[in-house]
């Protein structure tokens, strides 16, 4: 069985809330058998950055959880998104984990998979595209980690609000751009498309092959689960 998620933005909401939002993701990980593969699709977290010594504190039960979960066995693939992208070694090192930068092709039970955040699909999206070369360039993120993790860790956190808001908010005009990507990539001979950033749940069948857009957890949380047959959206009780 393959297990996907994503945009579940831990960290965005009061820590008395993220504790709820924990439970279900780590209810959802023990069904998960070692036999299994899970997928995060990215926006794991709403900010993260790891020093070299630090981490941040509040991701503690996911990551003991996570951690349990790789040790049990389960593949566990990680595509980073617009929010999680400031890694450094300890999902490596630790997790056994390798956050993964770029596009994924895959194949499940015979079935060719395109696995993407969906970050920069959109078309009138140049200036992310931008800011998204800026922020992921490791020698600014060496100088970053020079400052103190206090207040690293809460400017990270200020700048992913503020950047979740604008991609909310903007107007990306009458066409999808992460669709007509999809399809493009249908047509190149993928049978699934799985993307998430647009926080807009969707399963859109198109010739051969289907697009999924797996939503988020903030408001309507669903995770995915392709059995080598079928590939179903579920909602999180």
């Amino acid at each position: 069985m393959i297990y996907f998620v994503s945009d579940i933005h831990f960290g965005f909401r009061k820590r008395n809330e993220d504790r709820i939002v924990e439970q279900k993701f780590i209810n959802l990980l023990k069904k998960i058998l070692p036999e299994d593969t899970l997928v995060i699709v990215g926006d794991l977290f709403d900010y993260w950055f790891d020093y070299r010594k630090v981490i941040p504190a509040q991701f503690f039960n996911v990551l003991a959880a996570l951690d349990s979960l790789s040790k049990s066995g389960t593949k566990i693939i990680y595509l980073i998104g617009n929010h999680d992208f400031g890694h450094y070694r300890f999902f490596r090192d630790e997790l056994n984990i390798e956050p993964i930068e770029t596009d994924l092709t895959l194949e499940f039970y015979g079935k060719k998979f395109y696995l993407s955040h969906g970050d920069g699909k959109s078309y009138n999206d140049i200036a992310y595209k931008i800011i998204k070369k800026i922020l992921r360039n490791k020698f600014l993120q060496f100088l970053y980690r020079f400052i103190h993790p206090d207040f690293g860790i809460w400017l990270a956190s200020g700048s992913s609000r503020k950047s979740r808001h604008y991609t909310e908010e903007k107007d990306y005009g009458n066409r999808d751009g992460m669709k007509d990507f999809a399809c493009k990539k249908i047509d190149e001979g993928y049978d699934f498309v799985i993307m998430g950033h647009r926080h807009k749940l969707c399963e859109f069948e198109y010739k051969n092959g289907k697009y999924i857009n797996l939503g988020e957890w903030i408001k309507n949380p669903h995770y995915g689960i392709f059995d080598g047959n079928e590939f179903r959206m579920i909602k999180v009780e």
